[in-house]
Parts: C-alpha cells; sequence; structure tokens
C-alpha cells in the first residue's frame, strides 16, 4: 500500500507483492504439515474419519 501511496515503479511493487505470496505459501506449507502430523493423525487414530474429509475440503480451498 505504502508503495503505491509513493508511486513506486510498478514492477518494484509486483516483485515485493511476489515475495510476499511466496513468504504466505511457505507458511502455509509448514503449518499444513504441522496439522497433518499432530491433529490429522490424532483425530485418524481416534476414528474421526470426517478429518480426512476436512482435510480434502480444506485442500480444495487452497490449492484452487
Amino acid at each position: 500500500k505504502r508503495m503505491v501511496e509513493e508511486d513506486a515503479y510498478c514492477p518494484d511493487i509486483l516483485i515485493q507483492v511476489s515475495a510476499a505470496n511466496a513468504a504466505l505459501n511457505s507458511f502455509n506449507k509448514v503449518l499444513l504439515s504441522n496439522h497433518i502430523r499432530t491433529c490429522v493423525v490424532h483425530d485418524i487414530k481416534a476414528d474421526k474419519e470426517e478429518t480426512v474429509d476436512d482435510l480434502i475440503s480444506t485442500l480444495k480451498k487452497i490449492l484452487k
């Protein structure tokens, strides 16, 4: 927002947005991995099969 307000060069803004997106994607990968290793595994061991459906639904939303 600041870069736009300061009339920065458009390609520089696009590069910064791309870097921010990459950082968020990296964080999502770590969070998803942790979720699968903890919550999903725990629920599957507890015979909560609906957790797999929830995981699939979440993956569909984040991978569109």
